[in-house]
């Protein structure tokens, strides 16, 4: 049988709907002759998914573990019921539909990330081998399904498997810096996490050599980290939630120059605002972070009389997992550091 394209009929409830709006999907591991059936190593879900998940269950693995196990049974995919976000996977291609042989690009066996989320991939989990609660990894046996349209790459052997993991949940973040940030601009990062730390490495190598780069972090840790990695021109430590107390901060540091390209990697809530009033009308400002309002970005926005064009979002573009895979290949520090971090 061939499936559609965009997963409709895995869609179990409500009808009519995509995989990832659904609220449950069909996870068998019966293929159609358009679909991909992956041999799951590990997940990663996003940092608001999972970070939110941790804080309820007071960090406790086994806790995580079956608050993860309750919502995949419950919807056939890993989509936390509050942010609605999900995550990636790593896993070894295990069948592949009869009509997409030809045209898939690997093979049985081969190593994959998927590029699509969690969110709206079905997933059947059978256990919860161990759960890394630091780098938020969760390595399991399941199977999960591609559609026709979901992305993924191979994975790199220069890289490793966590490493790699650990890239594609954000390799969307910098592959927009790369985009969008050009040689003078002035470009600011909220949040140093992984995607901040890429989104900031990036953000150098296109604004140099008259740009300069921002990092704006709430974690005096983190601020040192990027001190330490070199990535960023300045460093300031404050709390997107306080939105004048960052502004202030940011504009006296800058004397007054406002960001051409801003980027939020923060997975917390309500630094919406913060990240507006940094940003020049005639700039632009990525919404990268799943804790994103969109309400409140674009109706605050109106409220301090700013127009500044919002981009959500959106984890895929094309070459991203490249451009993500780059950074680390050229910045040896950085990718040090994410060694040490991911790869214990």
């Amino acid at each position: 049988m061939r499936g559609d394209k965009y997963g409709s009929h895995r869609v179990i409830f409500p009808t009519g709907l995509l995989p990832q709006a659904a609220e449950k999907i069909n996870n068998d591991p019966v293929i159609c002759t358009n679909e991909i059936l992956i041999d799951v190593i590990a997940l990663q879900p996003t940092a608001t998914a999972f970070g939110r998940i941790k804080r309820e269950c007071g960090g406790d693995k086994t806790k995580i573990a079956a608050a993860i196990l309750e919502i995949v049974e419950e919807r056939g995919k890993f989509q936390d019921p509050v942010s609605k976000s999900g995550g990636i996977l790593i896993g070894r291609v295990k069948e592949i539909g009869a009509d997409l042989k030809e045209s898939a690009g690997v093979k049985v066996g081969d190593k994959i990330a998927t590029l699509v989320s969690l969110s709206l991939t079905p997933l059947k989990i059978y256990e919860i081998t161990d759960i890394d609660v630091d780098t938020e990894q969760v390595y399991c046996k399941a199977d999960a399904v591609l559609f026709e349209t979901g992305i993924y790459t191979k994975l790199p052997e220069d890289l490793g498997d966590k490493l790699s993991l650990a890239l594609m949940d954000v390799a969307g973040a910098p592959a927009q810096v790369a985009i969008h940030a050009k040689a003078g601009d002035t470009v600011v990062v909220m949040g140093a996490g992984k995607a901040g730390l890429l989104c900031l490495a990036e953000a150098r190598k296109r604004v140099s050599p008259t740009g300069k780069v921002v990092c704006l972090e709430y974690s005096a840790e983190q601020c040192e980290v990027v001190r330490g990695l070199g990535i960023a021109d300045v460093v300031l430590q404050v709390n997107g939630q306080k939105p004048l107390e960052t502004y202030e901060a940011y504009t006296r540091a800058l004397n007054g120059k406002l960001s051409d390209f801003t980027v939020s990697t923060v997975s917390v809530s309500d630094t919406e605002l913060s990240t507006i009033l940094v940003t020049d009308d005639n700039g632009m400002i990525y919404f990268f972070s799943m804790s994103t309002d969109f309400v409140k970005a674009s109706l605050g926005a109106e409220g301090v009389e700013k127009h500044v064009p919002m981009l959500i979002g959106n984890g895929y573009y094309p070459g991203h997992a490249e451009i993500a895979f780059d950074i680390v290949r050229r910045e040896e520090k950085l990718r040090r550091y994410f060694t040490e971090r991911y790869c214990r």
